[in-house]
């Protein structure tokens, strides 16, 4: 796990064992993570394409089927080779829509686009910035929501204290792994991460491999 010199605190998840790493000091930080674990074994990371690209791909699969995402992100990627900022600025509205792109999709894939050539958004620093930090330049900008922020935070940067609160897999997988009476909100799951700092990114994974196995067990196939 590299840590940098102004940033002490920011930890990445480079690899596998950075994730192993991490998960055997959470256990170490929180015992209740124990359990978890034990029923889990060590989650595997999750990594996708950094910069403009694995951001585009995020915003892309919102709110569709994963099979949807798929097939529409294979035909942008291939009409676009190499996938670039520029490319996607300067292509026109409807043939982005007639690779199946939504109205409101091609909005925000041009306007970041927009605001990464004009310098206004530099995907590469937020990698080094303080989750939170990080979290709220990118809520900033037109289509970027909480969830996509931090998923692009966690997969794609590897950022290891980025906390996808709004995610609702880990939010049933902490009432359950943790006894809670009814799911945490959002807004309830930020002091709930407290303890797992600064490697609540980490603890994302965990909470995600243990929502497999709950769903699993209860006859429901994991998505």
């Amino acid at each position: 796990m590299t840590h940098h010199q102004d940033e002490p605190m920011t930890i990445h998840l480079a690899s596998q064992s950075d994730l192993d790493d991490a998960i055997r000091v959470l256990v170490k930080q929180d015992p209740r993570l124990k359990p978890i674990l034990d029923r889990t074994g060590l989650p595997a990371l999750r990594q996708r394409q950094p910069g403009y690209e694995g951001l585009a791909a995020i915003v892309c699969g919102q709110q569709l089927s994963t099979a949807s995402a798929a097939a529409i992100w294979g035909r942008l990627t291939a009409a676009f080779d190499p996938f670039h900022h520029d490319a996607i600025r300067t292509a026109r509205t409807d043939r982005l829509g007639r690779l199946g792109l939504s109205a409101a999709k091609i909005v925000t894939l041009k306007k970041l686009a927009r605001e990464i050539a004009g310098g206004r958004l530099n995907l590469d620093v937020l990698a080094e910035e303080d989750a939170d930090a990080a979290h709220a330049t990118l809520v900033r900008h037109h289509g970027i929501g909480p969830w996509t922020a931090d998923v692009y935070l966690l997969f794609c940067l590897g950022h290891g204290d980025a906390w996808p609160a709004g995610d609702i897999a880990i939010q049933e997988a902490i009432k359950v792994g943790l006894g809670l009476t009814t799911r945490p909100t959002p807004k309830q799951m930020a002091p709930l991460a407290e303890p797992w700092r600064p490697l609540r990114g980490a603890a994302a994974h965990l909470w995600w491999a243990y929502y497999k196995v709950i769903k699993n067990r209860e006859g429901v196939m994991a998505k």
